[in-house]
Formats: structure tokens, sequence, C-alpha cells
């Protein structure tokens, strides 16, 4: 029987604290030198790189290589989600679109072909022609949005490090191509590092290529081992995890008191587990990319007041039984629908059919060992049923708040735009999972109680905005 392992095995009591903030930082940040995030923030992952490499392998099967100028975190992904996006450098913090993706991944195979400098405008020479090779892509600086795509590129590479301005500025090059330019260091170390793909991408058949799936035929103990690692990723990666989304290894795992022991000891944090899922908490609001509740601007705040009017919409008992419930869609189904949607993108005329990976497949045999296991390990899962807040209901509550607060409190941005407001919104509680976008409205997913009591002051819009929220909730449910 293999040893149980031990998380922070070597690390005193009195240092654990600084293991702990190393974990954070190596687990929010996968990439980090020795300017990114913040100066000093290498030197604490570096003190503990053996034994932060030994606990991300055993725990979640990630890869953490280090060197004396870079840390870098290679993740195993179970499912695609938008959680890990490429946000751009600038103060919009917008995700990068397709468009700013495909150009990241040019631009780095031009760097990896030049010298230890280059200019932006020799940059931007080498790489249009492989934009423009493809189809639907191209790059043509009048065109709306080309340039602005190419220099949010530049600015994130610059962020992390891997391009370092000794002369001029993007914004130079980009108001004036013919007259303004920028020169860049690189560093080929950590341009290397940015792109480090599991498996050769023109290998691939299907995106499905790039998931952990477990080999057809294993025994019951490796199901379990895999189960365990896709518990623990799920906790430390997602805002909650709910059971009624898990395999039944996986929601076996969830509710292992282990898993909650390895983890809080890992980061510090705090496991919070209810009847309907888990979650990791962090009070301090610092081991997140998307704060939640607490100050922030006007999508943070809406969010927040769309939550209490939700909450006071189910526990008013003439309205709440208006409402309409549903079971949530099943998770596999549009998880295999968004890989087919991937799939549709894939360049199949560039895969090299010789050395074609096929995507692995997951065990669906019904032999009686997996039987046996599966009843052994699983219990069984209970799928409710969740109240649905329609679309009409949205509006009409967002409309309710610009008449309550004034539009000149939801900023200059949004004051004519509640639609687009709510939609952003919207889309904030759905990456947090407490709410689940439906055709026609959205479901209220069971975490959203545990921000039932939410009052919120809205100052005048150049002041910040201040929540006071109260997470009081019943020890047997969100």
């Amino acid at each position: 029987m293999a040893a149980v392992h031990r998380v922070a095995a070597a690390v005193e009591p009195a240092q654990l604290g600084s293991y702990q903030e190393a974990a954070r930082l190596v687990l929010l940040h996968s990439v980090i030198s020795e300017g990114h995030p913040r100066p000093g923030a290498l030197a604490v992952v570096l003190r503990w790189a053996d034994e932060l490499a030994e606990d991300f392998r055993s725990l979640f099967g990630y890869t953490l290589h280090t060197t004396a100028r870079h840390a870098r975190l290679i993740r195993r992904l179970d499912v695609f989600d938008g959680s890990q996006a490429i946000v751009a450098a600038n103060s919009g913090r917008r995700p990068f679109d397709r468009r700013r993706l495909a150009y990241l991944c040019l631009v780095l195979a031009c760097l990896h072909g030049s010298r230890v400098e280059i200019a932006l405008a020799d940059l931007v020479k080498d790489f249009s022609p492989h934009a423009n090779a493809i189809d639907h892509l191209g790059f043509d600086p009048t065109a709306p949005g080309h340039k602005d795509a190419i220099v949010d590129v530049i600015d994130w590479l610059v962020q992390y490090g891997v391009l370092r301005v000794s002369d001029g500025s993007t914004q130079a090059w980009a108001r004036d191509p013919d007259r303004g330019d920028a020169l860049f260091d690189i560093d080929h170390e950590l341009c290397s590092a940015l792109f480090r793909p599991g498996k050769p991408l023109q290998h691939l058949t299907s995106a499905a290529g790039l998931l952990e799936i477990p080999a057809s035929g294993v025994g019951r103990d490796a199901r379990r081992r895999h189960g365990a690692q896709r518990a623990r990723r799920a906790v430390i990666e997602h805002p909650v995890v709910y059971f009624a989304d898990a395999d039944p290894e996986t929601a076996a795992a969830l509710r292992q008191p282990t898993l909650a022991e390895d983890l809080v000891r890992l980061t510090g944090l705090q496991i919070e587990r209810r009847a309907e899922g888990i979650m990791l908490v962090d009070t301090t609001g610092h081991f997140t990319d998307r704060r939640f509740p607490g100050r922030g601007g006007a999508v943070n705040r809406t969010a927040g007041l769309l939550l209490a009017k939700i909450a006071d919409l189910q526990e008013d008992p003439d309205r709440s039984r208006e409402l309409k419930r549903m079971r949530p869609p099943d998770p596999t189904e549009e998880h295999a629908d968004l890989l087919a949607r991937i799939d549709l993108a894939l360049p199949h005329a560039g895969t090299l059919d010789a050395l074609a990976l096929d995507a692995p497949t997951a065990d669906s045999s019904a032999s009686p060992e997996r039987a046996e296991a599966d009843d052994a390990v699983a219990e069984p899962l209970r799928v409710v049923e969740l109240p649905l807040v329609e679309d009409a209901r949205l509006v009409e509550m967002i409309n309710e708040l610009y008449e309550e607060f004034g539009p000149a409190s939801f900023t200059n941005k949004w004051q004519a735009d509640p639609r687009g407001l709510l939609t952003e919104a919207l889309v904030l509680l759905a990456d947090l999972r407490l709410v689940h976008p439906v055709p026609g409205g959205v479901l209220v997913r069971p975490a959203a109680g545990r921000y039932r009591n939410i009052t919120a002051v809205l100052p005048h819009p150049k002041t910040d905005g201040q929540f006071a929220f109260d997470f009081s909730a019943a020890e047997d449910t969100f």
C-alpha cells in the first residue's frame, strides 16, 4: 500500500505561514518572474521550490518548474472553462478575445526566432505575414481593433517580464507607426516558459487531448486516486464545487476529511462544507482574481445588489411561489457541447496524421469490479430543481436599481446602459458559480444563499462603494 502523502512534511511550524504564502502565490499566478506579480514574490517561491513541487505533484498532478529567474506552474485540466482567461494588462482588464489569443501565440513564435532585442516595428513586420496567412485573422493596422489587439499583447508580455522596454513606448507606435516605435529586450527563457503545452498541439485530433482523462480499464485504486486529484483540483481552482456536478469518485473524494486537511495546510485558508457542496474560503480577498464580495467597480457592486434582490424575491412567500423551478443542465452534456464547438475551429490541415493522438476516452465499461467500486465510494447524488429568475424579472431588477440609486451612481460607462451592466453582472455571478445561465434567464445556485443578507451603499460616483455582508447561513446548506 502506498504511503500517505503529508503536505508540507519538511516545513517547521514556525515557517508554515511563509510556505503557505508561497503556495498561494504559485496557485494564483502560474508564471512568476522577478517583477511579476510584484518584486520579491519570486524569492518567496524559490525558498520553498522543492517542497512546493512535491506537494503540487502529489495533490494535484501539477508540475512546478523553477529557475533562478522564474517559476512556472503547469496545470492539468479536467474540463474546459473560462476560469483561467488571459486578462489585458491595461486598466480595462478585459479578457483576451480570440484575436488577441491568436496574436499572442504568433508573437511568441516570432520572439523565439529573434535575438536579444527587437523593435516593435520589426516585430510587427515579422508577425504580419503569419497573421495574414490565417483565414479570418489577418493583421491590418488600419483595420478597427487590429492595432489595439497587438498593443494589448505587447503590454501583457511587458507585464510578465518577457519584454522589457529599453526605449520608446507602444503608445507612441500606436499613435503613429511611421514615427513612433519601441525597443524591447527579450527574456527568451521566460518566453519559452509561457508556452508549455502538455502535448504537441499538431499531434492532436481533438481539444479533448489536452484534458486529463483517466485511461480506460484502470483498477479501483487508480480510479480513486484520480478522483481524489480531480476533487482537490476542483476545490483549488473554482469558487465553489457542487456534489451534483461531480462524477461518483470525485464526489466521494470531496466528502473526505483528508481533502480539507490537506488544502487548509497547503494554503492557510479554510474549507466551508455544506449539504450541496464545498468551497475554499479566503476572508482576506487576496487569493482570488475575482474579488466578491467587497470593494470593486460598478459590475461588482451591481452583482451584489442583484443577489440581494434575488434573495428578497425568494424569501417573499407570494412572489417565490411564482418562480418556476427546473433541473440544471447536465454538466457532462454542456462540456461535450463546448468541446464540439472548440473542435469546429481545429485546423485539421496542420495535424501530422502519422503522429496524431486520439483523444482519450473515460472507461464506460460495466464490469462487476467497476460496479462494486462505484457502490463502495459513491453516495446517491441529489439532483434538485433550482429557482429560475426570468430575463424580464432581471431587467425589472436592474431598472429598479437605477431608479433607487440614480444612473450617475453606476459610473459614466454604465449610466446610460443598464442592460449592458446587467449582462456583465450576470457573467460575474456565473463565473462565481452563484447563478447558471439558461435560455430565458438564470438558475439560482445554492451558494448564492451564502450572501442572502446584503446591504450596500452607492455613494457619489467619484468615490468607492462599500458593501456590508452577513455570511450567516444554516450549517447544512449554503
